[in-house]
């Protein structure tokens, strides 16, 4: 976003130069990514005077004019604009000179005379669009001294920020909102704009001609707007179209201009409505018709869903709120009366209806991010003054207003100790309190013995302040983050520490100390793949996510699986030689979902691959290739990890690209699944033999696993006993099915229960033996054979009736 610095000191007066300013903004976690002159092509254009004006000799609509450019001889330069005249205090591009539009400008003969500059129209400097020939300056432009640099007689902005503003700080989308950084990080104070709205008491009152109805408030808390009538459509002043411009914004008209400069000054978005083209008395915020028709500002039609949120009037749809206003209400040169709308809308929505329509302005830039609620009526006041003031009209008395959600600030508690523990910094009580007085929050102590901590208050303008850990990040950034020392983290021993971070990114680490304890290598990936590497691997078309505008065809979608990118990790291991190939990779998976807020829903996922020999290929570790048990030995290993209870495992036929394939399941919930990957998919990937690979979803374990507390036994005093039994079942019965069984039985000397060897037929047809073993123990006295036999006679009954059950 740009910023000017000349704008800046309107709000907070620093007298640092805009470097050491970008510098402040930079550490204090705005990064300026740029301090530029947008007028930078008008660095060799000045004031000139026109002292004479005669006809060419050669040519009807040329003149030679003498100039005065404040150098010791005059400028003889060839004009070929009608409205030049003697007298006229005018813009001369000297020689040298390269305009914005890539004129470069040199001595030159025009027909026989010799021209030594060029007497400039405002479309020549990128000031605008004006048709009338040369920019004839006046006021205290033509009071400068000719030689007079054009930029600073037009006081234009030439020293403005590119400032690359995070999502989260939607407060910062404005003059204000940087004015605000500026001033904490100067310990200065912030002067918002003075204004005076002369409301004309004799006037129908706002409220009494429009009637404003919401009938979801969760879409628009709060909707309000002004009228005012007898204005008149025209060019703005030079100030504000300049101003607009240095932002890179065109300028349109006097009043669009003026809604276009209070959303940069304070940060809300407005729209103008003629009011002569609402009907019915009434202003509704509601869902659109599903399949309706509107025209926006752009002249498109657009195809509506009941997703999208639109203004009404008593009769039709008048603009898609918080996007683009209609072009059935739109201001036109011959309005005369104008509905000013200021309101705030759900980001959700605003954000799913642009990207769907492929709309994107500033406006809907700053709905998507959230807007300042109590802070929409100030900004509707300030435009309705600067409206009246520039358009002329006359403002009618009161506001139509309708505000069924008011805003309620956050109240958030916070402990200074806890920010001094999170940042590593000794900031101090003192310290903390001024930093968040400054931030304009409000800041309740409260007794150290009965409640300890304080209650911080977070103003409007600051909708990213949710929780503590946000409070801690405002202290710590104005502390400075650069000023925080680097020391090694202190290791807690306490017997509950994994109770303490269960935050998704300590879920991630997590699972990544896990799969490299279990001697896996990470697989860090791209999110995007092309259409054809997905269809390989047969994954559902109407799920994904296409990239609107891609890097390449092999980059045009979202990933939504994680194995596209494990066997293209595995290609390249292949290529250089690698055969024994252990991976894994913890990311996103994107689908496409409408109900979403993004329109886009993400999965944690964890991916898994096998492929080649078990073991490393020496001695003495045999040459045994990996296979199913390998891969789900580390499913229940990790399960086992997170203290989840034993998974299920059981065939699942219509896998796209696993075969066969495995669905896991705990609980009774779907968490995953394990396979090996089709050979035909796996040889596009040069494997020469079978790849097996996991994906699950870390979501669901992270939910499932949410509940589980460590659990500490005293070591055991008494020995164990162990026996094995060995069961012959049929071939449709899973191991799986016998350990569950055994476990189920009730015993109460029962410590575990393991398979140890199995025992398969030739050609896999026919009954196959397992052989389990049996681990007893009695927590209070040494176990009697009899007692174990007697338990082992219980548990082999139970065996053999499972086996014949099935």
């Amino acid at each position: 976003m740009r910023v000017s610095c000349s704008w800046l000191r309107e709000f907070v007066s620093f007298e640092i130069t805009p470097a050491q300013l970008g510098d402040r903004l930079t550490m204090q976690g705005l990064e300026v990514e740029d301090l530029f002159n947008p007028f930078a092509a008008l660095e060799h254009v000045v004031v000139g005077r026109v002292l004479t004006r005669e006809p060419h000799p050669q040519a009807e609509k040329l003149s030679v004019c003498t100039v005065d450019v404040g150098q010791a001889a005059t400028l003889t330069i060839v004009c070929g604009a009608p409205n030049v005249a003697a007298g006229q205090v005018v813009p001369v591009a000297l020689p040298g000179a390269v305009l914005p539009n890539g004129m470069a400008i040199k001595p030159a003969s025009l027909r026989g005379v010799p021209s030594q500059g060029m007497i400039c129209s405002e479309t020549e400097l990128g000031l605008g669009e004006g048709k009338d020939g040369i920019l004839v300056l006046d006021g205290d432009a033509a009071a400068c001294a000719p030689g007079t640099p054009l930029a600073t007689a037009l006081r234009l902005d030439t020293e403005v920020f590119e400032i690359g503003i995070t999502p989260n700080r939607a407060d910062c989308l404005s003059h204000l909102g940087v004015a605000r950084e500026a001033a904490l990080a100067l310990g200065l104070p912030v002067t918002l704009p003075g204004f005076s709205l002369a409301e004309d008491p004799a006037r129908p009152a706002a409220p009494a001609l429009f009637a404003v109805e919401i009938p979801e408030p969760a879409l628009c808390p709060v909707y309000q707007g002004r009228v005012i009538s007898g204005v008149h459509i025209g060019k703005s002043p030079a100030w504000l179209r300049y101003r607009l411009i240095a932002l890179g914004l065109r300028p349109i008209s006097n009043l669009v201009d003026v809604t276009n400069y209070v959303m940069m000054e304070v940060g809300q978005p407005l729209h103008a409505f003629d009011m002569d083209l609402l009907a019915g008395g009434k202003i509704r915020v509601a869902r659109a018709e599903a399949g309706m028709q509107f025209v926006t500002l752009d002249g498109q039609t657009r195809t509506l869903t009941g997703d999208d949120l639109c203004i009404w009037d008593g009769d039709k749809p008048v603009g898609l709120a918080g996007v683009m206003g209609g072009a059935n209400s739109e201001v036109h040169d011959g309005t005369t009366n104008i509905f000013l709308e200021s309101a705030v809308f759900r980001p959700g929505t605003i954000r799913r209806t642009g990207r769907r329509l492929s709309l994107s302005s500033e406006a809907g830039y700053r709905f998507e991010r959230g807007v300042d609620q109590p802070g929409s009526r100030f900004a509707l006041d300030r435009a309705a003054a600067l409206m009246t003031e520039l358009g002329g009209g006359v403002l009618h008395p009161g506001v139509a207003v309708a505000e069924p959600a008011p805003w309620i600030n956050r109240r958030i508690r916070f402990r200074p100790a806890r920010a001094r523990m999170l940042l590593g910094v000794d900031v101090t009580d003192d310290f903390c309190r001024t930093t968040l007085q400054h931030l304009g929050c409000q800041v309740d102590e409260h007794d150290a013995q009965s409640q300890p901590g304080w209650t911080v208050t977070a103003p409007s303008h600051r909708v990213d302040l949710e929780r503590e850990a946000d409070i801690v990040e405002e202290v710590g950034r104005v502390h400075g983050l650069d000023r925080i020392p680097g020391v090694v983290p202190a290791v807690s021993r306490q017997l509950d520490a994994p109770r303490q971070d269960r935050t998704p990114f300590a879920w991630t680490m997590r699972t990544k100390h896990w799969a490299q304890g279990c001697g896996l290598l990470e697989a860090i990936n791209f999110s995007f793949f092309g259409h054809k590497d997905l269809d390989r691997f047969h994954l559902p078309v109407e799920h994904r996510v296409s990239v609107l505008n891609p890097l390449s065809e092999e980059q045009d979608a979202l990933r939504t699986a994680l194995a596209p990118g494990l066997l293209y990790s595995l290609k390249v291991n292949l290529s250089q030689g690698v055969e024994r190939v252990r991976l894994f990779e913890v990311a996103k998976a994107f689908f496409k979902d409408p109900a979403s807020e993004t329109t886009v829903r993400e999965e944690s996922r964890l991916g898994l691959l096998l492929y080649g020999p078990r073991d490393p290929d020496c001695w003495p570790y045999s040459r045994d290739v990996a296979d199913y048990q390998d891969l789900k030995g580390l499913t229940e290993h990790l399960l086992e990890t997170l203290g989840l209870p034993a998974a299920g495992f059981a065939r699942q036929d219509d896998h796209p690209y696993l075969s066969p394939a495995v669905a896991v399941t705990v609980q009774g919930e779907y968490v995953g699944a394990l396979g090996r990957v089709q050979p035909e998919i796996a040889k596009e990937y040069h494997a020469r033999q079978d790849v097996w690979l996991a994906e699950l979803e870390l979501d669901v374990l992270a939910r499932l696993a949410a509940g589980v507390l460590p659990a500490f036994q005293a070591l055991p005093v008494f020995p164990a006993s162990k026996r094995d039994i060995t069961i012959a079942a049929p071939a449709g019965l899973a191991v799986q099915q016998l350990l569950d069984a055994a476990r189920g039985a009730g015993s109460s000397i029962l410590e575990d229960v393991v398979l140890v060897d199995r025992y398969l037929p030739a050609g896999n047809d026919g009954p196959r033996n397992w052989t389990l073993r049996f681990t007893f123990r009695h927590p209070a006295k040494t176990l009697k054979d009899k007692d174990v036999d007697k338990e082992m006679e219980r548990l082999g009954a139970v065996l053999q009736q499972e086996a014949t059950r099935s």
